[in-house]
């Protein structure tokens, strides 16, 4: 809903920029160059407006946000809003316009702190309307008057309701150091502006994404748009390009892989600098055929369909359902698959209340001290169970978060001292299970390290942690089946490799045991349903014999 509304508040953008178009006519014998408005019909220029609106509803990374639980689809909208009011208060002069911009910044800021790539884009507009004076400063006071206190207000809300105790209480923002980590995004300022090379490769990956992202066609017509919007409104073209180039810089120097919808201003700009073109093709043709300006979305429409339908996407819901389902009444699950496992845990679990039994840990948030909160509201014995190792993690931690003088070393060996713990002091009262990541990095590296006399079995989805690595343990890897997609994207394939590697582990465990005939009948579910798994050759090999 957010998304498609967002849309019909660009093709209002869009209609209104029209109307305000004018330019210089260097063509002019008369030594003076001639201003020219543009003159088109309503239905030209709705179709131009309908036209780029639906271009910019139908790039990819604008339509997924339609199909996805994030604050993007939201902050899309209240974007267009800051876009409109913006251009309506430099083309019309009428103060509530700035007024209304600042209410949607506030808006905007309280739903996600990017909301900040726009500022520069606002700036220009405003100081070239109203330059450098007094009377200016007097309408940025004002404007920070309404802008403030909606922003206070709405950022209330965080304190207090962290207070209750909720299920998800991301950050625990209840007290003003805590609320002050949370609203600047403290715990991801380690990956803003981190190298060189980190911008490089997400600068790359925008060029590299860029003619897919907006289906090659609308890519041609928004760079073919250049130098026609140039000339019919200079004022315009500089804004987007301002608002294109403040959200690139911002967006290559955040080394994070979901980078997609932090580039989504920067496809808004783009695409809003095809108009030049559309306006000199449409004012070219006959009225009879000015409808073959909307073949441009149709034909974005057909390409990006398949890459964001996601109505035949259910790897995440079976995989997640099945890891729980695997596991036993009051289970722990230790992992970091946040994408694949936590993330929809989290709903089923507390939405829906899908074996909320089972206890899930997320090893990277316990670096975090106000995880442990949100872990006593929900697992009050598992964590009881390792108080004291808590309390002197958090104590080692407390400099590192207030950006004081820390022991780097002090603080990594209390930190693995308490993943050790977690797994010694709850093991003899509930199962314990690891997911692959974990085991195939952490544990590989050394970084996290089960308590002596304590073993790994390979199960289903995840390895158990078992004390008598002699005795066999039944699993039945051929019993899971998860929905793929037929072209399954990154995060899909990447959860069918971790059920594949699982599969290959059992195998080495089952002939270890000498059950043949289990591991044959993994193996061959393994080549048919996982054919780009590769297998080390010494089960190639054993398997080749027995088969």
């Amino acid at each position: 809903v957010y998304c498609a509304l967002s849309v019909y508040i660009l093709i209002k953008l869009t209609y209104f920029v029209i109307n305000n178009f004018e330019f210089t006519d260097d063509n002019s014998k008369k030594k003076k160059k001639k201003i020219i408005s543009i003159e088109l019909g309503e239905s030209q220029k709705m179709i131009i407006s309908i036209t780029t609106g639906w271009m910019i509803g139908l790039s990819k990374t604008f339509w997924f946000q339609s199909t996805s639980v994030e604050v993007y689809s939201l902050h899309l909208l209240l974007l267009s809003f800051i876009l409109l009011f913006t251009v309506k208060a430099y083309f019309t002069g009428d103060i509530k316009y700035w007024y209304s911009t600042a209410v949607f910044l506030a808006l905007g800021f309280s739903n996600h702190m990017t909301t900040i790539l726009i500022i520069p884009g606002i700036a220009f507009l405003f100081f070239h309307k109203n330059g450098f004076n007094k009377s200016a400063f007097i309408i940025v006071l004002k404007m920070l008057l309404i802008f403030t206190p909606i922003l206070v207000l709405l950022y209330l809300y965080l304190p207090i309701r962290a207070s209750q105790d909720p299920v998800l209480n991301w950050g625990n923002p209840v007290d003003w150091e805590r609320f002050f980590r949370h609203v600047s995004g403290k715990q991801y300022q380690v990956w803003i502006f981190s190298s060189i090379e980190a911008a490089k490769k997400q600068f790359e990956y925008f060029i590299s994404t860029l003619p897919s992202e907006l289906a090659y066609v609308g890519l041609i017509v928004s760079l073919i748009g250049i130098p026609y919007l140039y000339r019919f409104s200079k004022i315009i073209f500089s804004f987007f390009i301002i608002n294109f180039a403040a959200t690139l810089l911002y967006s290559i120097n955040y080394d994070i892989a979901d980078i997609d919808s932090y580039f989504l201003l920067a496809y808004i700009s783009l695409i809003f600098l095809s108009i030049g073109i559309l306006i000199y093709f449409i004012k070219r043709i006959s009225t009879k055929y000015i409808f073959s300006l909307l073949l441009v979305p149709v034909i974005m429409l057909s390409f990006n369909y398949s890459k964001v339908d996601q109505s035949r996407i259910y790897a995440f819901e079976d995989y997640t359902k099945t890891v729980l389902d695997l596991s036993e009444n009051g289970s722990i699950i230790f992992s970091y698959m946040w994408d694949y496992l936590i993330a929809p845990s989290y709903y089923f679990q507390y939405v829906e209340r899908y074996r909320d039994d089972v206890n899930i840990i997320d090893k990277e948030l316990l670096r975090r001290s106000w995880y442990f909160v949100q872990l006593e509201k929900n697992m009050p014995e598992v964590i009881a169970n390792v108080k004291p190792e808590i309390v002197s993690f958090i104590k080692a931690l407390q400099p590192f978060e207030r950006d004081e003088p820390f022991d780097p070393n002090f603080l990594e060996r209390n930190y693995r001292a308490l993943m050790t713990a977690l797994v010694e002091k709850n093991i003899n009262e509930r199962d314990f299970y690891i997911t692959p990541e974990l085991f195939q990095n952490e544990m590989q590296r050394g970084e996290f390290q089960l308590p002596q006399g304590f073993s790994l079995v390979p199960m289903e989805l995840f390895f158990k942690v078992v004390n008598t690595p002699s005795e066999y343990v039944k699993a039945d890897p051929t019993l899971v089946n998860i929905r793929f997609s037929e072209n399954p994207g990154h995060y899909e394939s990447t959860i069918r490799r971790f059920i594949a590697n699982m599969m290959v582990y059992r195998i080495a465990y089952e002939i270890q045991f000498n059950e043949i005939e289990k591991a044959k009948n993994i193996y061959l579910k393994l080549i048919n349903d996982y054919p780009e798994q590769r297998i080390p050759q010494s089960i190639v090999e054993q398997m080749s014999q027995l088969l």
